[in-house]
């Protein structure tokens, strides 16, 4: 149990919080847990990135604070996400169906797949701003144009009444941030949103979310696997492996003093342009499947630092620093941690 969730600086009061998360899925006829006691928390005005390899668990807690996940086959195995302290968990599919969109968004990777092809991108971002308000469709139309100025689409006005396909790829990415803004949500989850763009275009939707986050003062939960994108948008980081948080910091204490065996891993592999490294280092092994889960840490398999205690314990999320926790009791022992 950790009382105090990867605080936040100062006594800012968190716009959404994750005490103890537990997201289970069945398999094989029992329940196995994807999203392990995670718990986080994001303020007003400020980008979390949530960062680990596939299947470390990262998208499934989004989805969790959505409640997006099936039903059959899923279940909230536990803990509370709270929204401006509120607990999401306890509302019915009624209540959640208003809060998406109104005080949560979500952006995902392939905006493709999210987009209507047969609706106008105008339309779709006006049907999403009058599922929320009681708006006629001029109303919500002009509020959509608006909407598409501030992500910066050119000639938006002439866009208003394009098809998704006949955008490019970054546009489109503008369009799914436009949707999702249109309500001005407190709470903005993004998936990997970049991960299909090439780096020029990836950065300028990186620029344009830390604009709009501060035009708006929203709580950011940024997942991705690419620390360099981390570097670029994050004031704080959580480093996930197998489902639970293994270290948290903010972003010059992580990048300048990753103390996880898996946070240095992960850095190592990553080019970078300020070290002379000929090789990147690849980490062996892979990220254990839900049903195959060590008994005690879970990275210890992979791990270069492994004693016998990490096998037969699973440690846990230690202080050991005002803003830096960590999962490993290798490390944090000689730095004097307490869990």
């Amino acid at each position: 149990m950790n009382p105090q969730p990867n605080s936040l600086s100062g006594s800012q009061a968190p716009v959404l919080e994750l005490r103890d998360l537990r997201t289970e899925f069945r398999v094989g006829g029992g329940w196995h847990a994807a999203v392990r006691d995670v718990s986080l928390q994001v303020g007003r005005n400020e980008t979390l990135a949530v960062v680990g390899e596939s299947g470390s668990g990262k998208s499934v807690t989004a989805l969790s604070v959505l409640r997006l996940l099936p039903e059959a086959g899923a279940r909230h195995g536990g803990g509370q996400i709270l929204l401006d302290g509120a607990d999401l968990a306890a509302l019915s599919e009624k209540q959640m169906m208003a809060l998406r969109g109104e005080s949560i968004a979500m952006i995902f990777q392939e905006p493709m797949t999210s987009l209507n092809p047969t609706m106008t991108v105008g339309d779709q971002i006006a049907e999403a701003i009058r599922q929320h308000r009681r708006l006629p469709w001029k109303e919500a139309r002009r509020l959509a144009l608006a909407v598409l100025e501030e992500v910066k689409i050119p000639a938006a006005a002439k866009r208003f009444g394009d098809y998704p396909h006949q955008f490019s790829g970054g546009m489109r990415q503008r369009v799914m941030i436009a949707m999702a803004l249109a309500c001005k949500p407190r709470v903005l989850l993004a998936d990997e949103p970049t991960t299909a763009l090439d780096v020029t275009i990836q950065a300028q939707i990186l620029t344009l979310l830390s604009d709009l986050k501060a035009a708006h003062g929203m709580a950011v939960l940024f997942i991705t696997h690419n620390l360099g994108v981390v570097a670029q948008i994050a004031d704080r980081v959580a480093v996930m492996y197998a489902g639970e948080v293994v270290e948290t910091a903010d972003v010059q204490t992580l990048f300048a003093r990753p103390t996880h065996p898996y946070t240095e891993a992960l850095l190592r592999a990553m080019p970078r342009v300020d070290a002379d490294s000929a090789v990147l280092e690849s980490i062996p092994g892979g990220v254990p499947a839900i049903t195959a889960m060590p008994k005690g840490c879970a990275f210890a398999p992979r791990c270069r630092l492994k004693e016998a205690r990490c096998e037969a314990e699973r440690p846990a999320l230690t202080r050991i620093g005002p803003s830096h926790e960590v999962r490993c009791v290798v490390r944090a022992e000689p730095l004097g941690g307490k869990a």
